[in-house]
């Protein structure tokens, strides 16, 4: 099987797709604490490896395996933050600054579940409301396309926090109770 060229570049080209792949959601999950399920990837991912990279060494003459190999890593890029995109590990903190005041933007987020702390600011041009929101990373676009909703002419920042302690709001996420 392995004699046809055309099956050993697939072949090639799939297990970098799945080792890349495997290899950026490890990096994630390191970056995101999760280290023993990191480490059990990172199992999975080196035999991956081991594998496809003889499968290259074993045929170096071939530079079709060669290219497979780097179209693969590539794809495997590609294919691995999109895993991520859908996995949306951990939180996300919005910084939202208005000057509607006709709306009560605090309010109604509160009501769709997000924890939102809110004062009073200060701009170039007058009195704004600044908030701060925090919600998992799988509620961020529906948060965005909320806040555009309620008022298009927001002004958004988005960062992820490194620690999160303490607030009704945590508990009430790991628990479940928000958003349903």
């Amino acid at each position: 099987m392995l004699e046809n060229s055309f099956v050993m570049v697939a072949i090639i080209l799939i297990i970098n797709i799945v080792y890349v792949s495997f290899f950026t959601i490890r990096m994630i999950l390191t970056l995101k604490g999760q280290r023993y399920m990191a480490a059990g990837l990172s199992t999975i991912e080196v035999v991956i490896y081991v594998v496809g990279l003889g499968l290259v060494l074993e045929n170096l003459n071939e530079i079709q395996n060669l290219v497979a190999y780097a179209v693969g890593y590539g794809i495997g890029v590609i294919v691995g933050m999109k895993i991520e995109e859908k996995l949306a590990l951990g939180y996300i903190t919005v910084n939202v600054i208005t000057k509607e005041s006709d709306v009560d933007l605090p309010k109604a987020l509160r009501t769709r579940g997000y924890g939102v702390t809110d004062w009073a600011a200060h701009g170039l041009e007058g009195e704004r409301m600044a908030m701060q929101i925090l919600t998992p990373r799988k509620y961020e676009l529906k948060l965005y396309q909320t806040i555009k909703e309620l008022d298009p002419k927001a002004f958004i920042i988005a960062y992820e926090p490194k620690a999160i302690h303490g607030g009704f709001w945590v508990k009430s996420v790991r628990k479940g109770k928000l958003f349903s």
